[in-house]
């Protein structure tokens, strides 16, 4: 992996993490650690969507190690991960804070090519979050999606058919406070089913949509509000 830091359209310093591989195929291990010092202002990005391939058996696994000082803010805004048929992805994410710190995450994962029509009749997806601010646990999250995921996605209680699926999550001291605001730009969501809740310093938004065109018809445009910043470049290009 390479780090590129181009010129960005927004404060602080803008990094784009480039998988020189290609891909993640079986049994491929990667760790990122990330920290953003005292007062700073860090966004993340990857340079197009991260796919990952087809395993005989080993797991390939993406761990994310975030941390923040004080009074600095971190947005966590990598472009969509695709899952092929019979892909086995475990995926890491924690991130330490202060209690004055500001975390922005968002992570979209799409279950098969659409231009292959491709569905994960088999694979193994493990998606598991856990953010500690002022050394405590505030937030654990653990998605796990293992054998016929196209099965799995059909449930209502599950996805209701969607192939694409994607989590935003802002923790800081007005995150409550901007609950209100976050659910009125997802008023005009056509498309993709979207809610947002909030509690304990922390604002969450799920999304699910059958494609990931429609995903990100409503993702980008309330990621651009809510930040009340542009999007990565790399994100338009």
């Amino acid at each position: 992996m390479r780090i590129r830091l181009p010129k960005c359209e927004g404060a602080g310093l803008e990094a784009v993490l480039v998988n020189t591989a290609g891909g993640i195929a079986c049994g491929d291990r990667f760790t990122v650690e990330i920290e953003a010092q005292t007062g700073t202002q860090v966004s993340l990005a990857t340079p197009a969507a991260e796919k990952v391939y087809r395993s005989d058996g080993p797991l390939s696994e993406l761990t994310v190690d975030l941390t923040l000082g004080a009074a600095a803010r971190l947005d966590w805004l990598p472009q969509e991960t695709i899952l092929f048929n019979q892909a086995r992805l475990v995926r890491r994410l924690d991130a330490n804070m202060p209690e004055d710190g500001r975390l922005t995450l968002f992570e979209a994962v799409v279950f098969g090519r659409k231009a292959r029509d491709e569905h994960v009749t088999e694979g193994l997806f493990e998606d598991r979050w856990r953010i500690r601010r002022g050394q405590r646990l505030v937030y654990a999250d653990t998605l796990r999606l293992q054998g016929p995921i196209v099965d799995l996605l059909r449930k209502p209680s599950v996805a209701n058919g969607g192939r694409a699926v994607a989590t935003f999550l802002y923790v800081a001291p007005d995150a409550e406070a901007r609950l209100e605001q976050a659910r009125q730009h997802l008023l005009s969501a056509d498309g993709c089913d979207a809610a947002a809740s909030a509690w304990n310093g922390i604002l969450a938004v799920r999304f699910c949509a059958v494609t990931v065109e429609a995903l990100r018809a409503v993702a980008c445009p309330f990621l651009l509000a809510f930040r009340c910043e542009p999007l990565p470049r790399v994100w338009l290009s």
